[in-house]
């Protein structure tokens, strides 16, 4: 294992619209580099800004922005990697390493070093929003978001957070939503494609709570937009992206990832609430895929998770005392979901993410073998495993 946290550099470069990153730097850093250059620039990385950019963009990178600009790797145009032999390579040096690196994850393959990475224009004024329901009342709305968060406007991004109310134990429904522009324009599309969200002009300037959802509508910056989604206020300084404080509280957790290509039935979200009523705690987060997703074929990099998938699942359980019963149970009841979905998720593989690797798929032992590998390498990288193995 090594350290990479003190290569931390970060280049902007404004006129080629670009920024060189060392991997040691963390996606909070580089989000602070973009926002005190400019306004009008970001980059489409994960929600979670305090991991550092050599993980996550490896694996491919999902975010908010993912439908407008496709995943973080997709926006990778250069990179530094060490290999075996202490060279440092380039895109022009290896086409098939640089191919590898955009989603195959990149600890496999030598030790990246940097990234050179296309920053994406967005307006100076983004809109995020979030609605509150009950599961068990809001079955048409939430099949209706199944069947066209992938097909909506680009512009517009609405993931859907399921999580248990926990002292009453009813499941919740959380709709976390951005929409690259200002209100006036996205109360128009709501109303078209949401009106059940009865979101108003006015819900976004103040806080709101009707029957019985609450309501909340912000006109920000796409910097603060980075602090809604990671759960932070969004008056908070800048200076909260650089936090790299260790938790003196640990927690612990087990996550895995579906992909899904048909809407959920009945059947299967009647199996979600019964199942999420038996814990304290869990969540699903699904992230809707759909347009720049579709138009970038499923072999231009390694992540293959393209058209045809409507949205991605992540499961995950979480614990505070990590007592060798508590972590079974918690781990079994998560194993238990997985089982049950599986009838309702992509199948011929069952997909995943990689960037939510599950070691209940496998790993590679001493014996490893291609054939080994390919049972596990295929849920994350589908028909490109092969080409990786050979990298």
């Amino acid at each position: 294992m090594l350290d990479l946290s003190n290569l931390n550099e970060i280049k902007i470069d404004l006129n080629e619209e670009t920024a060189w990153v060392q991997v040691g730097a963390t996606l909070g850093e580089l989000y602070y580099a973009i926002a005190k250059r400019s306004k009008v620039h970001g980059f489409p990385g994960g929600v979670c800004f305090s991991v550092g950019t050599g993980g996550p963009i490896g694996g491919g990178g999902l975010g908010a922005l993912t439908r407008k600009f496709g995943l973080a790797a997709d926006n990778v145009v250069d990179a530094r990697v060490m290999d075996v032999n202490g060279n440092i390579l380039d895109r022009e040096m290896n086409e098939d390493l640089f191919w590898a690196i955009r989603g195959g994850g990149g600890a496999s393959f030598g030790v990246i070093l940097a990234w050179k990475l296309k920053l994406v224009r967005v307006p100076e004024k983004v809109t995020i929003f979030s609605i509150h329901r009950k599961l068990n009342s809001s079955r048409d709305l939430l099949q209706k978001w199944e069947n066209i968060s992938h097909q909506l406007p680009e512009n517009l991004f609405i993931r859907l957070l399921i999580q248990n109310g926990g002292v009453e134990r009813q499941v919740e429904l959380f709709f976390q939503s951005q929409y690259l522009g200002p209100v006036d324009e996205l109360i128009p599309l709501l109303r078209q494609y949401f009106p059940e969200f009865n979101l108003e002009r006015n819900d976004c300037f103040q806080e709101n709570t009707t029957a019985g959802a609450v309501k909340r509508c912000y006109e920000v910056s796409w910097i603060q937009s980075a602090f809604y989604f990671y759960f932070r206020k969004i008056t908070s300084p800048l200076e909260v992206l650089l936090d790299k404080a260790i938790r003196t509280q640990k927690h612990y957790y087990k996550e895995t990832s579906d992909f899904v290509k048909t809407p959920i039935p009945e059947s299967g979200w009647e199996m979600i609430e019964r199942t999420f009523l038996e814990e304290a705690g869990p969540r699903m987060i699904l992230e809707p895929l759909g347009g720049k997703m579709n138009e970038i074929s499923e072999s231009e990099t390694p992540f293959p998770h393209r058209k045809g998938n409507l949205y991605n699942i992540q499961y995950t359980v979480g614990w505070s005392y990590n007592s060798e019963s508590i972590s079974s149970q918690k781990m079994a009841w998560l194993r238990k979901l997985y089982k049950e979905m599986e009838p309702y998720v992509a199948k011929s593989p069952r997909t995943a993410y990689l960037n939510y690797r599950d070691l209940d798929f496998g790993t590679n032992q001493e014996d490893y073998s291609y054939s080994k590998a390919k049972m596990w390498g295929e849920k994350y990288f589908n028909g490109n495993f092969e080409r990786l193995a050979k990298v």
